[in-house]
């Protein structure tokens, strides 16, 4: 059975485990995010288009992809809100009904750079897996 959107809002908002209804829109998060010009969606449109039941847009957004997962706008809150979690619940809402995986353990070895940090592997898995 499909979901409405929004039961899919609901969903995301269960697998997210934040907390949208906190949020009041103050814009910090977004001020945080080292991409939020490249997003069509700001964070801090993420909880409010949740509570509002548009699962739809976020989950065809681009700024899913766009986010770096660097946890900026999750340390900026003021309410505890965690927009990273709601990104990434978002992504995941859009990955895992086409079954996709988008980067194996097989494949990593290949990409590492000395230099990175362990934070930028961990958040390539998050973002790249379903």
């Amino acid at each position: 059975m499909k979901k409405t959107e929004k039961e899919q809002a609901a969903w995301l908002i269960a697998v997210s485990g934040a907390n949208p209804g906190a949020c009041m829109r103050c814009g910090r998060c977004t001020a945080a995010c080292p991409v939020a010009g490249e997003m069509d969606i700001k964070p801090h449109h993420f909880a409010s288009f949740l509570l509002h039941g548009q699962a739809g847009a976020l989950l065809q957004s681009q700024s899913i992809w766009v986010c770096l997962s660097c946890m900026a706008c999750s340390e900026r809150c003021p309410r505890g809100v965690d927009p990273a979690r709601l990104m990434e619940a978002v992504r995941q809402g859009a990955v895992r009904p086409r079954g996709e995986t988008h980067l194996s353990p097989d494949d990593v070895p290949a990409l590492l750079q000395e230099d990175m940090p362990q934070q930028a592997l961990a958040a390539a898995f998050r973002k790249y897996r379903k």
